[in-house]
């Protein structure tokens, strides 16, 4: 279950490519770098890009040995557990934060709407265009943001329950 969060911390930070490399990493150690570019079908400069942005994030990490042969390095990669679960916490405890600002400002403020485009605005912002859209013209009108909160509420109950 935790692999399934982590992929989607993984694409929203690094992209649709980089949860590829998890799947391949996962419950496996030491794979060569040009065995997870054949099996991906990148070259290895992309594999490379991609490696290093799970790298940057500290979600993978590389031990290098030197090729007898040819005398280059070559990287092994290892999906590094506990540090991916770091960063999943740290990415939904940010999530939950700023939902939970996002709520208190919609409980503490009133918003305005436009019937016509759908565009919103705080009071102030709305008292500033005499609660007028800038958009299309039409005249705002307050906005029920209920319905909103308890979607937001839903959503963070979610979150929570991923966290724990």
């Amino acid at each position: 279950m935790q692999i399934n969060f982590l992929k989607k911390v993984v694409e929203n930070t690094a992209g649709e490519q980089a949860v590829k490399i998890v799947d391949l990493l996962h419950n496996k150690k030491d794979i060569n770098e040009f065995l997870i570019a054949k099996k991906l079908g990148l070259t290895i400069n992309q594999t490379r890009n991609l490696i290093y942005r799970l790298s940057h994030l500290g979600i993978i990490s590389s031990i290098r040995k030197k090729d007898k042969r040819k005398g280059w390095y070559i990287y092994y990669w290892t999906l590094n557990i506990m540090k991916s679960l770091e960063v999943l916490h740290n990415t939904l405890t940010t999530e939950i934060d700023g939902l939970k600002k996002e709520m208190d400002k919609k409980k503490n403020e009133r918003f305005y709407k436009c019937k016509i485009c759908g565009r919103e605005a705080n009071e102030e912002a709305a008292l500033l265009t005499n609660f007028i859209c800038s958009e299309c013209g039409e005249v705002y009108s307050l906005s029920d943001n209920i319905s909103l909160i308890l979607e937001i509420e839903k959503k963070i109950e979610k979150l929570q329950k991923e966290l724990n």
